[in-house]
């Protein structure tokens, strides 16, 4: 396709104009008439200029794999079988709501030489991503038109959840730092300690600690050193169904629950437990039990391309699923968006897994909801919406008394809040030997 450059558009605008001056002074109309016929043989030579291919080739690199909403970096490489300088613009084919800042690119290319584009692109949706053709547009050599060329270059790529919090985590999660993420180390009781090895003794170690017989041995003070209870099984059980699809800080909350299953997965990983993902509403996706800090990268192959469906959460068919599937006794947190109107059925189902395994419901509170609830009411519209929300509010908490009252560990948070909630949790448990 044809289109007329700025030069052109200019060159055009300016010969129409003078066809004003024409209509004053006639005696001016044969040079207006040949001005005209020399600019339409200017952009027929032009246009058959552009008619001849200039023979792309192009090569696009692209990240092993992108983080949601973070930029990775794509380049490109392109080179033209023209004998000559070329001038153009391009367009990559980045996916759907994708953001690239650097784009389109405009530039020259000499001939024969190799021109290596990089920009950087965030994508806002998890799952498989394409980059799709690649849009190019050429000037003429006069600078009159530009003709659009279309590359057929196609790549698929992998978009995963955004695990920047526990990269981050990475690097202050030892024992004495994991506190500046706000994810505290709880003193550890007795039932929940396995021993790990003798030691010299330090000072601040108490006498419970001291193994007298090796203290015997060896004419010096030796204590014993333990550790975490370790091979535990922590079972994450997914809400994928529709209401797991409400908006708040921007994401929807079953990616605040992934990015929060994300960061335990690897706290408990370090742990040296086992982690088994099950997702439910509309979705039958099963992660068996993985170990070890390399499991990181199996967790997120495994969730990358999850998402909510438009089917209603199930959850007594999600506990009949897990007691199939799974029998050794585990720390079972289900991930949900809990509803007044689930009294009747989570309350069976959390207490069906009870019977086997600890349950700990990890239910995200709408940030609206709450805002609704403490702001000030000033005219008869948010008076109704105060009402609402704060109903609401207490139909949640009766069905989290109820589940309390019942020994079902509950966590109520807004999503800011539940990564590093639902870690502390976690940690709490370990420390009590709950599990």
């Amino acid at each position: 396709m044809l289109t007329p450059s700025q030069n052109g558009m200019r060159l055009l605008v300016a010969w129409a104009l003078a066809a004003c001056v024409v209509a004053i002074f006639p005696v001016l109309l044969m040079m207006w008439l040949v001005c005209g016929v020399l600019l339409l043989l200017a952009f027929l030579l032009d246009a058959l200029l552009l008619w001849i291919p200039p023979g792309f080739v192009v090569a696009r690199v692209l990240p092993d794999r992108f983080a949601v909403g973070e930029k990775g970096e794509v380049s490109l490489s392109i080179r033209h079988g023209s004998m000559r300088t070329m001038k153009l613009e391009l367009f990559d084919g980045i996916p759907a709501d994708a953001m690239a800042e650097a784009l389109p690119w405009a530039g020259e290319i000499p001939a024969g030489a190799l021109a290596k584009i990089r920009y950087h692109v965030s994508i806002p949706q998890r799952g498989e991503a394409v980059f799709g053709a690649m849009h190019v547009r050429v000037a003429g050599r006069l600078r009159l038109l530009w003709r659009r060329h279309m590359i057929a270059v196609s790549d698929v790529v992998k978009v995963y959840p955004n695990y920047a919090p526990v990269l981050r985590l990475a690097l202050l999660a030892t024992e004495h730092r994991q506190d500046q993420m706000g994810i505290v180390r709880r003193a550890r009781t007795g039932s929940s300690r396995d021993f790990h090895q003798l030691r010299d003794y330090r000072q601040g170690d108490s006498l419970s600690q001291i193994d007298w017989k090796a203290t015997s041995r060896r004419l010096q003070l030796i204590s014993r050193d333990y550790q975490e209870q370790r091979n535990q099984q922590i079972v994450f059980l997914l809400d994928s169904g529709r209401r797991m699809r409400s908006m708040d800080g921007g994401a929807p909350h079953y990616d605040h629950c992934l990015n929060a299953l994300l960061m335990v997965s690897y706290v408990a990983l370090r742990q040296g437990d086992h982690v088994a993902v099950q997702s439910f509403g509309g979705a039958d996706r099963w992660l068996p039990p993985v170990k070890g800090s390399h499991a990181m990268a199996t967790i997120l192959e495994h969730l990358y391309d999850a998402d909510t469906t438009q089917s209603p959460s199930d959850f007594s068919e999600a506990a009949e699923r897990l007691m199939m599937r799974f029998r050794r006794r585990a720390l079972v947190i289900v991930m949900t968006n809990l509803r007044g109107e689930d009294s009747d059925e989570i309350i069976p189902a959390l207490r069906s897994l009870q019977g086997r395994h600890l349950v700990l419901l990890a239910s995200l509170c709408e940030g609206s909801v709450r805002r609704a609830v403490d702001q000030p009411v000033g005219d008869f519209s948010s008076a109704l919406q105060h009402v609402a929300a704060r109903q609401y509010m207490g139909e949640r908490a009766e069905v989290l008394a109820h589940l309390q009252a019942h020994g079902i560990l509950t966590l109520d948070v807004t999503a800011d809040q539940l990564a590093v909630g639902l870690a502390n949790r976690y940690l709490d448990i370990k420390a009590a030997g709950a599990l």
